[in-house]
């Protein structure tokens, strides 16, 4: 999906959750906080809030009449990224546009009651920052960066380029949360295969190489 469309498809869920559910209240004012990691002179995060702004404005959302968007900046800052997340949820807004896993923590610290969208999460579930995919629960939901089971055809490939391979090492890093689906993901398919999936952590192969 390209980046206008993934982005014109979120703006629908913005929408949709809470703003369009209130529609027959008429013409009242909504206010939707954004928080970004990035800059303002940021040239893909330019095109992303263009695409985001027009995907509003075809449905009919615009800026300064029945809505009005907040924007903050936290220039890769983590300091910034809590100061604007209390910032945006003190401003009791309809909803919260995040972007990445920096900017979802925070902001999910700092309230449990305003929705969240998130875009380009990695692991969601692996994080803690929502139930399930299914059922996500809480305040939040949104979009992953990519399927867990794209993991799993890794090991489908191998085997297609290699049908004698019986034994498969997974190299991961434990205190990375988006790992943990894609592990779960990988080692599905390796039970399927009837292969033996062993698992080395990056903490047991510093260990190893500081013994050597």
């Amino acid at each position: 999906m390209r980046r206008r469309e993934f982005i014109s498809l979120l703006c629908s869920t913005v929408v949709v959750w809470p703003l369009a559910a209130q529609a027959q209240e008429g013409e009242r004012m909504r206010r939707i906080g954004v928080l970004l990691p990035g800059t303002a002179n940021d040239v893909e995060y330019q095109v992303r809030m263009v695409a985001f702004m027009e995907g509003l404005q075809q449905l009919g959302w615009n800026d300064g009449r029945n809505v009005r968007i907040d924007t903050r900046w936290a220039a890769g800052d983590a300091n910034l990224v809590r100061k604007y997340a209390a910032e945006l949820v003190a401003l009791a807004p309809d909803v919260i546009l995040s972007l990445g896993s920096a900017s979802l923590g925070p902001l999910l610290q700092a309230t449990r009651t305003v929705p969240i969208v998130f875009a380009t999460i990695l692991d969601p579930v692996g994080a803690g920052f929502v139930d399930s995919l299914a059922r996500p629960g809480g305040n939040a939901t949104g979009f992953i960066a990519f399927e867990y089971g794209l993991s799993g055809k890794w090991l489908e490939l191998l085997k297609q380029i290699a049908p004698s391979l019986t034994r498969v090492a997974i190299l991961r890093d434990p205190a990375t949360a988006a790992g943990i689906g894609q592990f779960a993901a990988i080692q599905s398919v390796a039970r399927r295969s009837g292969w033996s999936c062993a698992r080395l952590t990056c903490a047991r192969l510093a260990k190893s190489s500081a013994r050597s």
